[in-house]
């Protein structure tokens, strides 16, 4: 395969020095541009290719596996222009960049330039970042968040990537949000966000872990819709509704962020064919309520409930709770300047509408499934998810909720739920909540998130109401 020769013309100032070196110049593929990417591929390329690095006293060179067959590649790097070609060989100046999940990156000097030598590049392709700015791949430790999922669909949001913008009320004007939340401000900068999906089964996670090579995957589902969401206190997410799935299958998600950002894996698993909830989502007035919901199936064509197609004759009554709630609450002075160096009003409403919310909105759950082998690194499930069964016809815990004609099994909601709107509300409103020792299990998953004892939180069993690997203990709102 003949290389491409640059005339000097196209070379930046600090390669010219390199005239005077003993390797031919024909073996220069390109000079890489900072802060840009630049994508090989073998079928553009020799499997042993040479390219130039701008000079920086601060340079970071990033490489991203995009394909599996182009794991066999090793990159060599030299930060200086004493005519050495890196290689295996090594020499003075010589760094190899190591691979690790499909990512590699080298910090350093290179006031004179630089090169970079590719090498035992069999098949497949590539990416390399040349950046004065930091690392531009790169692995989140933020995770994505699973909402739930029925036979077919399930809700899916990003990491969260701008933080929720919210003013705690102070005297003498103590105000607060509307029970009905208007969230129609979008953050001022928006990422790109692609959402991956595949079968646990394909072992997507064995790919390289590098966006270029997840992007490259056929994704499992279709996606019904997809917007913007603030959905707790953590800041703005992105949300995903994707239909397109197989019944009691184990999934594992990735959201890529700009198309450089990896941020996953999370496991999750489908119901079984049989079960019969439609999912709730894209309620302002309930942000976190993203679940399956016994309700009748919706109307076609929607196949879930949203802020447009939920029954007014359940959304009036949490209008009014919020709005009374909030009224009395505002009779006290409970900013942080006259209430609590901790707690304002504003938190005790926030947490009252979490509460409020998991309450009466009962979630649907199963229990796992037991066909299918865990998800790679998970452990096996030690506590059981708090759920109650609910016969056909039976009361519903939400009086304004209809009689559903199925029977299906309720996933309780966490008592630390409860124990929050206690902790952050005044005590004339006498809020209570039940005590493990005398029945709290009978309406709260007891000893998952809490630890049993007063104002103790995340030191249960579990630690969390849900994992990344699909495990959901009890509903936290």
């Amino acid at each position: 395969m003949r290389a491409r020769v640059f005339q000097l013309s196209q070379l930046p100032h600090t390669l010219l020095c390199l005239l005077h070196v003993s390797f031919a110049f024909a073996q220069i593929q390109q000079a890489l541009s900072l802060n840009s990417v630049a994508s090989f591929s073998s079928s553009t390329i020799p499997s042993s290719a040479l390219f130039g690095l701008p000079s920086s006293p601060q340079l970071t060179v990033s490489v991203a596996i995009c394909s599996s067959q182009a794991s066999s590649a090793r990159f060599f790097l030299t930060n200086t222009t004493s005519g050495v070609i890196p290689g295996p060989g090594g020499g003075t100046d010589v760094f190899e960049i190591p691979i690790n999940h499909g990512y590699g990156q080298w910090f350093g000097s290179a006031s004179g330039g630089g090169l970079l030598s590719v090498q035992d590049l069999q098949q497949g392709s590539f990416q390399v970042t040349v950046s004065d700015t930091g690392t531009t791949y790169d692995i989140l430790d933020r995770l994505p968040v699973f909402g739930d999922a029925t036979a077919n669909q399930a809700i899916i949001f990003s990491p969260a990537f701008y933080p929720a913008s919210t003013e705690q009320p102070t005297y003498p004007n103590y105000t607060l949000p509307p029970a009905n939340l208007s969230i129609s401000d979008n953050p001022p900068a928006i990422p790109t966000f692609n959402l991956v999906i595949g079968p646990t089964s394909s072992q997507l996670s064995s790919f390289p872990q590098t966006a270029c090579a997840l992007l490259n995957t056929s994704s499992t589902g279709s996606i019904i819709s997809n917007g913007l969401w603030l959905r707790d206190i953590d800041g703005w997410r992105s949300q995903w509704l994707v239909d397109g799935f197989s019944p009691s299958t184990n999934y594992t998600a990735y959201v890529i962020q700009d198309q450089v950002k990896v941020s996953g894996p999370i496991y999750f698993a489908t119901k079984s064919a049989g079960f019969p909830c439609p999912l709730v989502h894209s309620l302002p007035y309930c942000p976190s309520t993203a679940y399956a919901v016994p309700l009748p199936p919706p109307q076609a064509p929607a196949l879930s409930y949203d802020a447009s197609s939920l029954p007014s004759t359940i959304s009036t009554p949490l209008f009014q709770y919020m709005t009374n709630f909030t009224t009395m609450l505002l009779t006290f002075a409970c900013g942080r300047d006259l209430y609590s160096p901790l707690q304002t009003c504003a938190d005790c409403q926030r947490e009252y509408r979490s509460w409020l919310c998991a309450v009466s909105f009962p979630r649907c759950s199963e229990p796992a499934g037991t066909s299918t082998p865990p998800p790679p690194g998970s452990k096996p499930q030690a506590p059981f998810s708090a759920l109650r069964p609910q016969p056909s016809g039976s009361n519903p815990r939400n009086q304004f909720f209809p009689n559903v004609s199925y029977t299906y099994t309720s996933l309780l909601p966490c008592l630390e739920t409860c124990n929050a709107v206690d902790r952050a509300c005044p005590y004339f409103l006498g809020i209570k909540c039940p005590v493990p020792q005398f029945n709290a299990d009978a309406s709260y998953g007891v000893g998952l998130v809490d630890s049993g004892e007063a104002g103790v939180t995340g030191q249960g069993i579990t630690g969390v109401a849900q994992d990344r690997w699909g495990n959901v203990w009890c509903n936290a709102g």
